[in-house]
């Protein structure tokens, strides 16, 4: 990311500062995101990620600083949760083409896009009967119909078990090669995310660290505000194995292909 110009970046800010309600929530944060990388925004509760998402996205204004946004991006987002309408009946594939043009809504485009991301069985599913780990899934592939050129997934793990949680972002890394996008991911799940993401950068209503995940581990700043057990336990996370799960949490060899079958972790 170090270089980047805003002709060749997705996505970024500058010196962007913003209050509510009289609270500093953003001082001076810079972010950037270039095409076919993974940045990982992580820090505390409170610490202005959602803000900043909202800004990158449009969706609010900073009080002084920049916002660019390449022109005629099209960006992807899936939402931290989905407040649903437990007496709405809807399927799963009638959710998808909410809200899309007729060209990227079509039945065999929802049903390749649920199977890029491992449930293509839950396509006529009522929505509110899929499990957590089926809805996050449902909300990716909902983004991807887009067809991004920026992925901003805010929290794409929340009611997903542990290996359910490894496996979808392994499947983000994947996505990113196939498809060539950005991706922007707000997390709290450290761990998992920093195996799968080429920067990271640490908040707390401003820029405490940023670089590649092993060096952020290492940092005092980042020390200082998660502590040193999970700076400990990052550093042993990244080791080399032999292996690793399909969508179904079984294990496969690295030259496997991983399964697409419907059933999710949830």
């Amino acid at each position: 990311m170090t270089g980047t110009s805003p002709e060749q970046s997705l996505a970024e800010v500058r010196g962007v500062r913003k209050q509510i309600g009289g609270r500093t929530v953003l001082d001076g944060v810079d972010i950037t995101v270039a095409p076919g990388e993974i940045v990982s925004l992580i820090g505390p509760n409170g610490s202005g990620k959602t803000t900043l998402v909202r800004i990158i996205l449009g969706l609010d204004r900073p009080d002084t600083g920049k916002v660019f946004r390449r022109p005629g991006i099209t960006i992807g987002y899936m939402p931290q949760k989905l407040e649903l309408d437990r007496t709405l009946p809807i399927t799963v594939g009638r959710f998808l083409a909410l809200g899309l043009p007729k060209r990227l809504s079509g039945q065999g485009l929802r049903h390749a896009a649920l199977e890029e991301v491992g449930a293509p069985a839950i396509i006529d599913h009522p929505l509110q009967d899929i499990s957590g780990g089926e809805m996050q899934r449902v909300l990716l592939a909902r983004a991807l119909l887009r067809e991004p050129d920026l992925l901003v997934l805010d929290e794409p793990v929340q009611g997903v078990d542990v290996v359910g949680q490894s496996e979808l972002y392994r499947l983000i890394g994947t996505i990113r090669k196939r498809h060539g996008c950005g991706v922007l991911l707000v997390s709290h799940d450290l761990h998992v995310v920093m195996a799968e993401t080429d920067h990271v950068v640490c908040l707390n209503q401003h820029v405490c660290c940023a670089g590649v995940p092993a060096n952020v581990s290492r940092d005092p700043a980042f020390v200082a505000l998660f502590g040193p057990k999970v700076a400990e336990t990052l550093a042993l996370y990244h080791h080399e194995h032999d292996h690793h799960h399909d969508v179904h949490g079984n294990v496969v060899g690295e030259g496997d292909e991983q399964g697409h079958g419907g059933h999710v972790h949830g």
